[in-house]
């Protein structure tokens, strides 16, 4: 069994949540780092270059959701250290 992180390491959601348990390599493998919304066959889904992009598109995700200000900033506070937005 493939061990997954716990979060994506791009938007942060619990991988848990991911109703496909991560994204797809260029070879349809599973990936073990990012979700499925965020990655699929090998590329990210988005063409964001910062993780400011990120943050907001997580936060109005959370928004949506009917989660409030105080949710959204916790939740999405921790995407500037994840895997793919440092350098």
């Amino acid at each position: 069994m493939e061990k997954f992180d716990k979060f994506c390491q791009s938007c942060g959601m619990p991988m848990e949540m991911d109703p496909d348990k991560g994204g797809t390599n260029t070879d349809g493998s599973k990936n073990v780092k990012y979700c499925s919304y965020c990655y699929q066959s090998g590329s990210f889904k988005d063409n964001f270059t910062s993780a400011g992009e990120m943050v907001n598109l997580v936060r109005s995700k959370l928004k949506e959701m009917g989660y409030g200000p105080i949710k959204r900033w916790f939740y999405s506070s921790n995407i500037p250290r994840l895997e793919r937005w440092k350098n």
